[in-house]
């Protein structure tokens, strides 16, 4: 009943900056916490960011000055600026949303959690 959709990655060159947005779609009443992470081949998804309702964040030290992540709640949107792009960086990067509350036309449900598919930056030159 809820699908985050991703956009905005792509290949670009060390230095370089990318903006991922992630749509969450569906009858939403409320998301608590939204979210990226990223997977590179050979190694463990882990958080790269992470935005509450209250536009409280986390980062991951390594990201740490040159990402942002914000959030438009009235659109269940939540956007990552990647700016100083290493090829570290490089991964599949997912959006991720926790506590969704949303309804359908008999009842209402959550707390629950969803995934997007992902989107693959690629940094290089």
């Amino acid at each position: 009943q809820v699908q985050l959709v991703e956009s905005g990655g792509g290949l670009v060159q060390p230095g370089g900056s990318l903006r991922l947005s992630c749509a969450a779609s569906g009858s939403i009443l409320s998301i608590n916490r939204m979210g990226w992470y990223r997977q590179a081949p050979g190694k463990q998804r882990e958080l790269v960011a992470s935005i509450n309702t209250g536009g409280n964040t986390n980062y991951a030290d390594s990201v740490k000055g040159r990402f942002t992540i914000s959030r438009d709640n009235a659109k269940n949107t939540v956007y990552l600026q990647m700016n100083s792009l290493k090829p570290e960086d490089t991964a599949v990067y997912y959006c991720n949303a926790d506590g969704i509350m949303y309804r359908t036309s008999d009842s209402y449900y959550g707390p629950v959690g969803s995934w997007g598919q992902g989107t693959q930056v690629t940094v290089s030159s």
